[in-house]
């Protein structure tokens, strides 16, 4: 018990990963009764998710008095996250192109999915305006909330003196929500084991098997991106250390593999990158938030491979006006893809139909989402750390030391 407790809390997620994908392998089906114990630590992030993103936002937003600096962080954020959201999907066709992980699979079945229609960019764009905001709340809108936390915390800026009381009200509520968010993860380890022991124990290695090749792709595609665009953007334009920053979200990325919720995962992303990465509270409550909504990376490129696997599969030859519409579709789209789990086999229906290749291919790749969400999780929530990352050290509100391990979040104030 004494080691345990010393032990820090990545490593206690990752043991508890492992135990629970072999807990799955070893007992089978009956193992499928642990997912409980997974259902609650998703509940409990859940819980947090609205009322941190809306309350760290504001707090982000009102610590920004000038509203100059304010534009330009979300201009840079906005650049960033549609840059690397293009590149993924780059990545991801070439992947599918190169390995053809399509060719001798039948995509025949039974099981025909209907696309679900997907609302266009001009409505998505509409829809961020809420009409109600208490609606928006409990039916977890994140768009709607981020636009209405935006907007509140400008009219306080704007308020001037009356506008203090405000002001220290939320930056009261959201340390209280940090708090909150070390007592639930405490119990992640827990929630950890319980949701591969389910995972394991429901897919078993036939199903990983006969889509092995997509599976492999995905990943492939996912580790190159995170070692040459997040890896090659925080070493070249960051001039920091990736091992140390890698090192310093381990926490979020194996949070994010196992719940495969960006915006489940946001208040461990929040908490490394502050504690760990020395990125200020100010920033990470600005960008993380919008970077969990908006910043689809692992879902962009895990377009790219199934796109890929659905068009060999049919015998479906893509040029390159095809290819340049699955990247510009697959790169806006991201933009109302909420980060929550599934949300990606909605934007592959949305994918597939701009290029005309058949919606039917993805019944058999539902059969394999959860695995493949596990990949694309993990790379959005690299992306949300990387950006803030670099968009601290860009606006001189990062603190060195604590990145490098010099010096303990709690002992210096950023």
């Amino acid at each position: 018990m004494t080691m345990w407790k010393k032990m820090p809390l990545w490593q206690k997620i990752l043991g508890a990963l492992v135990l629970g994908l072999l807990t799955g392998i070893v007992f089978g089906e009956s193992a499928q009764v642990l997912k409980p114990i997974g259902s609650l630590f998703i509940n409990l992030i859940k819980m947090l998710i609205m009322p941190l993103v809306f309350v760290t936002l504001v707090t982000g937003i009102i610590s920004m008095e000038d509203l100059t600096k304010m534009k330009r962080i979300g201009l840079k954020t906005f650049g960033i996250y549609l840059i690397t959201t293009a590149i993924a999907i780059t990545i991801g066709l070439v992947v599918g192109a190169v390995l053809e992980p399509g060719v001798g699979v039948s995509l025949e079945t039974n099981n025909v999915i209907t696309a679900k229609e997907s609302p266009s960019l001009i409505n998505t764009l509409l829809n961020i305006v809420t009409k109600n905001p208490f609606a928006s709340f409990s039916q977890g809108n994140v768009l709607q909330v981020i636009f209405f936390a935006i907007i509140l915390g400008v009219s306080i800026n704007l308020t001037g003196e009356k506008g203090e009381p405000a002001k220290k009200f939320f930056i009261s509520i959201s340390e209280a929500m940090y708090k909150m968010t070390e007592i639930v993860m405490s119990y992640a380890p827990f929630g950890v084991f319980g949701l591969m022991a389910w995972v394991s124990a429901s897919y078993g290695s036939d199903v990983l098997l006969s889509l092995g090749q997509v599976i492999f792709g995905v990943y492939l595609a996912a580790i190159i991106h995170i070692l040459i665009t997040f890896a090659g953007g925080i070493s070249l334009i960051g001039k920091l250390n990736p091992l140390k920053f890698f090192k310093g979200i381990i926490t979020a990325q194996t949070v994010a593999f196992t719940s495969t919720s960006s915006s489940g995962t946001l208040p461990i992303t929040t908490q490394n990158t502050t504690k760990n990465l020395g990125v200020s509270k100010p920033i990470a409550s600005f960008v993380l938030p919008l970077g969990a909504t908006i910043n689809m990376d692992g879902t962009a490129l895990y377009q790219g491979v199934c796109a890929m696997f659905v068009a060999q599969a049919f015998g479906i030859s893509l040029g390159m006006d095809q290819f340049m519409m699955i990247i510009l579709t697959s790169t806006l789209a991201s933009i109302g893809t909420a980060g929550v789990p599934g949300a990606g086999l909605i934007m592959l229906t949305l994918v597939l139909t701009s290029v005309g290749l058949p919606i039917e291919g993805v019944a058999l790749i539902a059969g394999i989402d959860r695995i493949l969400d596990m990949a694309r999780t993990t790379v959005n929530v690299t992306g949300d750390a990387m950006t803030s990352l670099l968009i601290a050290k860009s606006e001189d509100e990062f603190n060195e030391n604590i990145y490098n391990g010099k010096e303990k979040y709690e002992e210096v104030a950023i």
